[in-house]
């Protein structure tokens, strides 16, 4: 795979520049120059807003999710894909009515490391475009992943899911062929400094999530 064909995705928007999950951090990644923007949703008292954690959501300044998708709606972002990061079950089809009202149904990858969340997203919606996150040591056991590749990879085998959104420690030349050999996407995350980008580019992922798209570019 050759380089340019990375997809350059930012963290929360572009979190190094501006504050995550917020339209502000949106516009810096659009600016910086990205593919896609990843943002974390989570509903809280009713309402689906963009959070990464309960604390996050309880903050008065918290982005609604109807907000960022008229934001992300407009004209300028039309060449950006989204991955919306959904932190947990039950609000499936608020979600996915709310991409489809926006029309941006199409240009999202929905990631979850819960993969119920994926399953219920398939079922209302057989088309969407869904992928397994798997982080760290601590979220697998959380998750019961005893033996994580050989799981990951029969989703992708079963068409359970289209993509490995994988902590990028994780990833080596095995796994990205194993993934491409299943017809699966590999996005690596999140890679903030600049030779990890350029290694992870070299080995074939499909995509990196960073905090700072500015280090796609080359070190002058």
């Amino acid at each position: 795979m050759s380089l340019h064909t990375c997809q350059r995705i930012g963290h929360g928007g572009a979190s190094a520049l501006a504050p995550g999950n917020t339209l502000e951090s949106f516009d810096a990644a659009l600016e910086v120059g990205v593919d896609m923007v990843e943002f974390d949703v989570r509903q809280y008292r009713g309402e689906l807003v963009l959070a990464h954690t309960v604390l996050d959501a309880r903050r008065r300044d918290c982005v609604r999710l109807h907000e960022a998708l008229d934001h992300l709606s407009a004209r300028r972002f039309c060449g950006v894909g989204l991955n919306v990061d959904v932190k947990h079950v039950g609000f499936e089809p608020a979600l996915l009515h709310g991409l489809a009202q926006a029309r941006l149904l199409e240009r999202t990858l929905i990631s979850s490391q819960i993969t119920a969340v994926l399953d219920r997203c398939r079922a209302i919606e057989p088309g969407v475009r869904t992928g397994i996150s798997i982080g760290g040591p601590m979220a697998r056991l959380s998750r019961r992943w005893t033996s994580w590749r050989d799981q990951v990879l029969a989703g992708l085998t079963n068409h359970r899911w289209d993509a490995l959104m994988a902590q990028h420690r994780l990833i080596d030349t095995r796994l990205v062929d194993e993934v491409v050999a299943r017809d699966g996407l590999l996005f690596a995350w999140t890679v903030n400094e600049r030779a990890a980008i350029q290694s992870l580019q070299g080995l074939g992922v499909h995509g990196i999530t960073t905090a700072d798209p500015r280090l796609f570019a080359p070190a002058w």
